[in-house]
C-alpha cells in the first residue's frame, strides 16, 4: 500500500472561491469520501493528503483549502506561490460567486505562478432546481479566460475524481516535472478509502 512518504512527485493544490461555494466538501470528498451536511466556513487555511497514481508515478497531492473571505485574503494570498495548480471554485446556485471569478482569477494572476495548471469548478450541481448558472454560460466564461472548466456535486460525488484528477493531468503535461508525455495518460487512483464519519459542510 503506498504510504505518504514513498512517492515520485509532490503536487501542491490550491482550492480557491467565495465562501459558501463547497471548497471544504470537495476537498473531503476527495480525500477521504465523505460529505459534510452543514457550513462551517473554513479559517485561514486548511489541507489534506491524497496519493493517485499516474502513468506510472506514484503522486503525492496535497491539497490546500483557503478560506473565501476577505478578512482572510492576506493569509492565503501567501498559499499561491509554489502551488502547481489551482482549482477557482463557483456555486451553480449563486451568481455573485460566478461574477468573482475574475476576481479570484486576477488573484492568480497576481501571486501566482506563471505557469500554474488552473480549473474552474461549478459545484452544488446536483441542486438543479437552484441552478442559476447555465452550463453554456458557464463555458462561455471559461473560454474566455483560457481557462477548462466543469461541473461537480461534492453532495453526491459527481465530476469530483475527474476534477482532481483533471488538473493533476494537466499538471504533469504542462510543468517540468517529468519527461515528455509519449502517450496520453492512464489514471489509476491509489487509497480511495471508505467512507468516514460525517463532518460539517454545506449544501443548500
Amino acid at each position: 500500500m503506498t504510504t505518504y512518504n514513498e512517492y515520485d512527485h509532490l503536487f501542491k493544490i490550491l482550492l480557491i472561491g467565495d465562501s459558501g461555494v463547497g471548497k471544504s466538501c470537495m476537498l473531503l470528498r476527495f480525500s477521504d469520501n465523505t460529505f459534510m451536511d452543514s457550513y462551517i466556513s473554513t479559517i485561514g487555511v486548511d489541507f489534506k493528503i491524497r496519493m493517485i497514481e499516474l502513468d506510472g508515478k506514484k503522486i503525492k497531492m496535497q491539497i490546500w483549502d483557503t478560506a473565501g473571505q476577505e478578512r482572510f485574503r492576506t493569509i492565503t494570498s501567501s498559499y499561491y506561490r509554489g502551488s502547481h495548480g489551482i482549482i477557482i471554485v463557483y456555486d451553480v446556485t449563486n451568481q455573485e460567486s460566478f461574477d468573482n471569478l475574475q476576481m479570484w482569477i486576477q488573484e492568480i494572476q497576481k501571486y501566482g505562478e506563471k505557469n500554474v495548471a488552473k480549473l474552474i469548478v461549478g459545484n452544488k450541481a446536483d441542486l438543479v432546481d437552484k441552478k442559476v448558472i447555465s452550463t453554456e454560460k458557464a463555458k462561455s466564461v471559461a473560454d474566455s479566460f483560457g481557462i477548462p472548466w466543469l461541473e461537480t456535486s461534492a453532495k453526491n460525488s459527481t465530476g469530483i475524481e475527474q476534477a482532481f484528477l483533471k488538473l493533476a493531468e494537466t499538471i504533469k503535461e504542462t510543468q517540468d516535472i517529468s519527461k515528455p508525455k509519449q502517450t496520453k495518460p492512464s489514471i489509476s487512483v491509489v487509497g480511495t478509502g471508505k467512507p468516514k464519519k460525517k463532518s460539517k459542510c454545506v449544501n443548500f
